[in-house]
């Protein structure tokens, strides 16, 4: 391990390492049982989702330890299976297959993009509060579905949205939103994991959930969603706009991660440049490719890295350690399925939180660029759709350019996007593609 991982070149030990990966893991591992919740409202098999979840973390997070040799962990991203699940399949009408069609190819483009260098050229032609903006509005927008699921917000036929009643479900809901925010406000590691067993320990005392009858088995089976994914069908008007979405949050979310932790880790060369950058954006993409096939949304990295980094980790060991310990949860899926949705939704809202922080970098005093990230923030859980608020943050960005008189600081590569941005949001891609089709 000191030859393969070099641990003395970057000042660390086996055990260090190790209980750095252990950290990291604590403080994601509610992602096996909130991505499931999630991609379930789909009609997609929930045991399946559980294996899928666990395995894609597992080669995300593997390609990252034993390949780039970095600290970083991987898993279905928050907010892209929020995206999958409730703007393609239950608002376009998608089939979940055609979704994971959708997943797939956005993953092919990427590994081009990083291949080629465009991916280079696309960064630097986005504006960094326009990329900012896009993290704040997924943080709103998922933390909105969160309240939906806990039946904190419901359907008001006179304003849209109102408060929800409150029954012994809200009520076990609210109490587990409450223990993870005392416990992340406490910096305790974990906080949302725990927060999701005690809630769910509640439920079980006031008899709303029954305990499953083992406690440890054998994986589901991925067999009702593997190999199930629709790519012609995800090539049809409709869907191409989302194709180039999920490739854009899924770019910036990973950057926006990397840049983050990639300091603290060691990662930055003399010149200012992170290290290996390339490298992790390259099995961000394969483990996206590979998510797609076995059945769940793209795998992106996770910012909860940087809790195993600030314990420690400075190589690949930590990220291994992190996959070893997703691979042994997949033998605890019974208690996984046991869990209710009321009990992992709490847990969108405080990811919510952490990714509305995005706010505080942005320069609010600038209308020029003010008002674009406005847009984009508030127009995602306006509209229920990520893309749609990804479409009004480019066109009102390029549009105020050309009206105070800097078109000419607009990149080439941003013009593109934002012409597709308008059609997107005037509803003529449909109609161009239909055309286009025929």
């Amino acid at each position: 391990m000191e030859k393969f991982f070099r641990l003395s070149e970057n000042k660390t030990t086996v055990r260090q390492e190790i209980i750095a990966g252990a950290t990291t893991f604590l403080t994601m591992a509610y992602i096996v049982f909130v991505n499931p919740a999630i991609l379930s409202a789909t009609s997609m098999d929930q045991g399946a989702l559980i294996t899928a979840t666990c395995l894609s973390a597992i080669v995300g997070t593997g390609l990252c330890g034993l390949w780039v040799n970095a600290p970083f962990a991987m898993a279905p991203g928050m907010g892209l299976n929020a995206f999958f699940a409730f703007t393609l399949v239950l608002g376009q009408g998608a089939t979940w297959q055609e979704a994971l069609g959708v997943v797939f190819l956005s993953g092919i483009i990427f590994v081009i993009l990083t291949i080629t260098g465009v991916r280079k050229s696309l960064i630097k032609s986005i504006p960094l509060e326009l990329r900012l903006a896009v993290g704040a509005g997924i943080g709103l927008f998922i933390a909105f579905l969160g309240m939906q699921t806990m039946g904190l917000i419901v359907d008001n036929p006179a304003t849209l949205v109102g408060l929800g009643h409150f029954d012994t479900k809200l009520a076990l809901s609210v109490i587990g939103l409450i223990i993870m925010i005392l416990l992340e406000v406490k910096n305790i590691k974990g906080g949302i994991l725990l927060g999701i067993l005690i809630t769910t320990g509640l439920g079980i005392l006031v008899g709303e959930i029954s305990l499953p009858k083992t406690l440890v088995s054998m994986p589901p089976s991925i067999a009702p969603i593997a190999f199930k994914l629709d790519i012609l069908g995800a090539l049809k008007p409709s869907l191409i706009a989302s194709i180039f979405s999920f490739l854009f949050v899924d770019l910036f979310d990973s950057l926006g991660t990397i840049l983050a932790c990639a300091n603290e880790a060691g990662l930055i060369d003399e010149d200012g440049h992170v290290d290996k950058i390339d490298k992790v954006l390259e099995a961000d993409a394969a483990a996206t490719i590979v998510g797609s096939l076995i059945g769940t949304s793209t795998v992106t990295t996770f910012v909860e890295s940087a809790s195993g980094i600030a314990a420690g980790g400075r190589t690949g060991l930590t990220a291994v350690t992190t996959a070893i310990l997703f691979f042994i949860t997949l033998f605890f899926s019974p208690v996984i399925g046991a869990v209710p949705g009321y009990a992992t939704a709490p847990a969108l809202v405080i990811v919510g939180v952490f990714m509305f922080k995005n706010l505080l970098d942005i320069d609010l005093r600038n209308l020029q660029t003010a008002i674009p990230c406005f847009l984009t923030i508030i127009m995602m859980p306006l509209t229920y759709s990520i893309s749609l608020g990804l479409a009004f943050g480019f066109v009102s960005y390029v549009l105020i350019k050309i009206f105070v008189g800097k078109a000419k600081e607009v990149p080439f590569i941003l013009w593109i996007v934002a012409f597709f941005s308008f059609l997107e949001v005037t509803g003529l891609t449909k109609s161009l593609m239909s055309v286009f089709m025929k």
